[in-house]
């Protein structure tokens, strides 16, 4: 599904990302792995060009999704609609549960109610949020818990009915269960679409990640099927160390 060739990506002067090829297939949670500011939330704002919303930022390379380059669609807001993003810190929009959902089908063009009924309740069910908020959608979504907003944002993400999540440390602003509840929910949506996933909790990376990449100070150290990389041979030493919590 995502092809990246050659991608270095600075601020500045400074490189935060180097010279990284990888590729993450249909249908797998892909897991990013390492330290803070080893470049991994700048490799993720790029796949959905974000970084076209940040003037300090400048990007090289290839990045193909479904065999196209990104940077050649010419409707960003399509391509944003094809690749949903969850941030860190939970962000719910300043209107209903119910509309916070509704959002991105109303601007597709759905009107009518029956339907825009029937998408809320499919990914407030998807997000593991329904039972929870179904007798008060009409109540703000800002007036939810962390966790609970934490849902929200994830049903509006699927809202979208994106081929492909980006997930930027989900889990970050919400308690254990909770974090349980959401990994429960990644684990069906799987096969439904793709996840990249930024995480710096590694176990949370083995429970859930198919593969996993491992960045370190702006380099792809390695890529590969996660329980190897926590179980058996490794490339490089510095990844059995990161994963086995010798720095980080």
């Amino acid at each position: 599904m995502l092809s990246v060739r050659g991608l270095t990506i600075r601020y500045g002067s400074d490189v935060a990302l180097e010279n990284v090829d990888l590729d993450v297939r249909r249908n797998e949670v892909f897991g990013i792995i390492g330290p803070a500011g080893s470049g991994k939330t700048s490799f993720l704002r790029t796949l959905n060009r974000m970084d076209e919303e940040n003037s300090a930022m400048s990007v090289e390379g290839t990045i193909l999704f479904n065999g196209r380059d990104i940077h050649q669609i010419r409707n960003v807001y399509n391509l944003r609609q094809r690749i949903g993003v969850v941030f860190p810190l939970p962000v719910g929009l300043p209107m209903t549960i119910y509309d916070n959902v509704a959002l991105s089908p109303r601007l597709r063009g759905v009107k009518k109610k029956s339907k825009l009924d029937e998408i809320v309740e499919r990914c407030l069910q998807r997000a593991a949020l329904w039972d929870e908020v179904k007798d008060r959608l009409t109540a703000l979504g800002s007036l939810l818990s962390g966790g609970q907003q934490q849902r929200l944002t994830i049903a509006r993400a699927l809202s979208q009915e994106p081929e492909l999540l980006l997930l930027d440390e989900f889990s970050i602003a919400v308690d254990p269960v909770t974090t349980m509840r959401i990994e429960d929910v990644l684990r069906d949506l799987k096969d439904e679409m793709t996840i990249v996933m930024v995480t710096n909790l590694v176990q949370q990376a083995r429970r859930l990640a198919d593969r996993t990449a491992f960045f370190l100070n702006g380099d792809l150290v390695e890529v590969g099927e996660t329980e190897e990389l926590f179980t058996g041979e490794v490339k490089d030493q510095r990844t059995r160390d990161y994963v086995e919590g010798r720095f980080g």
